[in-house]
């Protein structure tokens, strides 16, 4: 899983936050890294020199291998904060689209990757009822 992280220019700190933001998303993220190639977090100030609060930006996208990405948005009064809000709904996001890929029983779904063997399991199924008729 490769980390890529964007600032703008009123982002202070850079390589503190760059190290700390890759730790964070790692830990956060690390049991779906087999089926994300790449993860983009974008900080931002949207206020730039103007205080105010919820200012700080954190865009985050998940880009899946085979699936279209998941991205998410968090807006509050620190970047920390506005990244944890993120990683956290990125977290949420990627357990609701992944997990939808097994059924209950922890089986893989008919939209899941087993999908084919289920259909050539039918096709011979429906072959040996017709053989036998």
């Amino acid at each position: 899983m490769q980390i890529q992280v964007n600032t703008d220019d009123n982002v202070e700190g850079r390589e503190a936050l760059v190290l700390r933001v890759e730790a964070e998303v790692s830990d956060t993220l690390g049991r779906f890294s087999d089926q994300i190639t790449r993860v983009e977090v974008h900080l931002s100030d949207e206020n730039s020199d103007k205080s105010g609060t919820n200012d700080k930006r954190c865009l985050m996208e998940a880009r899946l291998a085979g699936r279209q990405p998941v991205a998410v948005t968090h807006t509050a009064g620190s970047l920390d904060e506005a990244f944890s809000g993120a990683a956290e709904k990125l977290k949420r996001s990627l357990e609701s689209a992944l997990g939808r890929l097994k059924d209950h029983k922890g089986r893989d779904s008919i939209r899941g990757e087993g999908s084919a063997g289920n259909a050539a399991r039918s096709e011979d199924a429906v072959r040996t009822s017709g053989e036998d008729a």
